[in-house]
């Protein structure tokens, strides 16, 4: 991460005066996922703004404001339809696994291997991993990818296209060497997974059949997801 600034020759590369530099790094991390947030809300409103002025409805006070309205109760409306609809009854992992949390696959669409925008739904019965940008985290993809492996479970390796420095190639390499020889690039390019999930560390999704999610964010040292993951494929 880079500042803009004018650098005096006495400061010796010092924070300019007044800034203040987090102890925890995380904090930083929550401050970058609100700005990601802000910034879709205002790219959402634009694109609502741009259909209505193809529609004509801007000239009109009233409209606007009514079709904001609208959309925030239909995200909402499908945010209370998902929570209800999960089951309860997924199965758990095992007992040297941490224990996840439970929810539902988000509506949305991704990139496949650089070529075709799929739904996210076509990911179902897979294990997800969330590859934050700029993570050091080789160790956790490569287990990840080579229990999918052994497990026979597709395996995807999200990263946030939309929010990372690294071109398209180079993530699709960040594949190829971690992904033992199984993993799949998925490009995030609607932010859907990563705003979902507020994903700042490797995050790893197991998908069942009906669209059932547990979310792991923790591995220890022995961590074992192969049960888990010979069963993506039946629906819980």
């Amino acid at each position: 991460m880079s500042f803009d600034r004018d650098q005096g020759p006495e400061d010796g590369g010092l924070p300019p005066a007044g800034t203040e530099v987090p102890d925890d790094a995380r904090e930083l991390a929550r401050d970058v996922l609100a700005y990601r947030r802000e910034m879709r809300v205002r790219r959402r409103q634009e694109r609502v703004l741009r259909v209505a002025r193809r529609l004509g409805l801007t000239g009109h006070p009233t409209v606007f404001p009514l079709i904001a309205t609208c959309v925030a109760l239909a995200l909402l409306a499908g945010t209370m339809l998902s929570v209800a609809s999960f089951s309860s009854g997924a199965p758990p992992l095992t007992a040297t696994s941490p224990q996840p949390s439970v929810t539902t696959l988000p509506g949305g669409e991704v990139r496949l291997d650089n070529a075709r925008v799929v739904p996210t739904t076509a990911l179902d019965g897979s294990l997800i991993v969330l590859v934050a940008p700029g993570c050091s985290c080789g160790t956790a993809l490569e287990n990840l990818a080579g229990q999918a492996k052994d497990a026979g479970a597709p395996a995807y390796f999200v990263y946030d296209a939309e929010h990372t420095d690294a071109g398209l190639a180079q993530l699709t390499q960040m594949t190829s060497r971690y992904g033992a020889d199984w993993a799949r690039t998925v490009y995030d390019v609607s932010g859907v997974f990563f705003f979902a999930f507020a994903t700042y560390q490797v995050t790893a999704l197991l998908v069942y059949a009906n669209g059932v999610v547990h979310v792991v964010r923790t591995f220890p040292a022995g961590l074992d997801l192969t049960p888990a993951l010979r069963g993506l494929s039946g629906t819980h």
